[in-house]
C-alpha cells in the first residue's frame, strides 16, 4: 500500500533517492524483504518480479545493521499505544522465550532445550500489554531464561525512556538472582503461576499476550524455525516481521480516524 511505504522510505532511505549506484527502487527491495519472511522461502528463490536476489540481500544486511526496523517498530509501537488511548511509552511488560529447532544453517550455534526436547536457538522477547515488541535477543537453546532479564530489562527501559516498572513473567524466572537483575534496572518482577489444580488449557493473565505474539511472529515462515547463520539476524528479521504487522494496525487505525472526521 501506498500509505505503508510512505511511512517505511524514511527509516529505509539510507543514501538519497538519486544515489547513482542505486539500480532498483528501494520500494521493491523492501516488498522483496517482506516476502522472504513471509513465505520462508530461500534467497535463491525470490522470484523474477522482484530485484534480484542477491541485491536484496545486500540491502537487507544494510537496513538490519542500521537497525531500521527496530526503529520504525518502537516508533509504530508507541502510535499504536497512542490511538487506544494509553500513554506512548508502556509502564508494564510481558517477557516470555521461544524455542525455534535448528537448521543446517544455525546448528554451529545452537543448544538443547531440555524443556522443549529439541535442538535450537531461544528468543529472548518482551512485549508491551498489548503484544507489541519492545526488545529481544538470542541465545543457545540451553542459555536459561532468569539469565536473560538482566540484558532484557537494560533494553526495554533504553527504548522506553525507563518507563516500565513492572514485568510479569512465568515460573522459570523466579529466584533472586533474576529479581535482583530487575531491580538494577529499576523493573519489578512479577510471577504468573500455574494453577495447583491444572486441568488442560487455563489462560494466564497478562501471560497470553506474550503467546499471543509468538503465535504472531509464527505466521512469518521464515521464523517458524533458525534459518540464519547469525543470530543478530533472527532477531532483526523479527522485528521486520512485527513493524509489518504494527504499520498494517496503525494505517488501519489511521483509516478509522479519517473515516470518522
Amino acid at each position: 500500500m501506498e500509505e505503508e511505504w510512505a511511512f517505511a522510505a524514511p527509516y529505509l532511505t539510507l543514501l538519497p533517492e538519486d544515489a547513482g549506484q542505486r539500480r532498483h527502487a528501494l520500494r521493491a527491495s523492501y516488498d522483496a524483504l517482506r516476502w522472504i519472511i513471509r513465505a520462508g522461502a530461500a534467497w535463491r528463490m525470490l522470484p523474477g518480479d522482484f530485484p534480484p536476489w542477491h541485491m536484496v540481500y545486500d540491502q537487507a544486511r544494510h537496513w538490519l545493521a542500521a537497525d531500521c526496523f527496530e526503529a520504525m517498530a518502537h516508533d509504530l509501537w508507541a502510535l499504536l499505544r497512542l490511538a487506544e488511548g494509553r500513554a506512548a511509552a508502556p509502564s508494564a511488560t510481558i517477557l516470555d522465550s521461544r524455542t525455534l529447532r535448528s537448521t543446517p544453517e544455525s546448528g554451529s550455534r545452537a543448544g538443547y532445550d531440555g524443556a522443549k526436547r529439541q535442538k535450537g536457538s531461544k528468543l529472548h522477547a518482551a512485549v508491551d500489554t498489548l503484544g507489541h515488541l519492545l526488545a529481544l535477543h538470542v541465545t543457545p537453546a540451553d542459555q536459561q531464561d532468569r539469565a536473560q532479564v538482566g540484558q532484557l530489562a537494560a533494553a526495554i527501559q533504553e527504548v522506553t525512556g525507563e518507563t516500565v516498572e513492572l514485568a510479569y513473567v512465568e515460573q522459570g524466572y523466579t529466584g533472586e538472582k533474576p529479581a535482583k537483575a530487575a531491580q538494577a534496572c529499576r523493573m519489578a518482577l512479577h510471577v504468573v503461576r500455574t494453577p495447583e489444580a491444572k486441568r488442560g488449557f487455563v489462560l494466564l493473565p497478562r501471560r497470553w499476550v506474550v503467546e499471543r505474539s509468538f503465535a504472531w511472529a509464527a505466521r512469518f515462515r521464515r521464523l517458524a524455525r533458525d534459518y540464519e547463520r547469525l543470530p543478530q539476524t533472527v532477531a532483526g528479521l523479527h522485528f521486520v516481521a512485527f513493524a509489518t504487522l504494527m504499520l498494517t494496525k496503525a494505517i488501519a487505525a489511521f483509516d478509522l480516524v479519517r473515516n470518522t472526521l
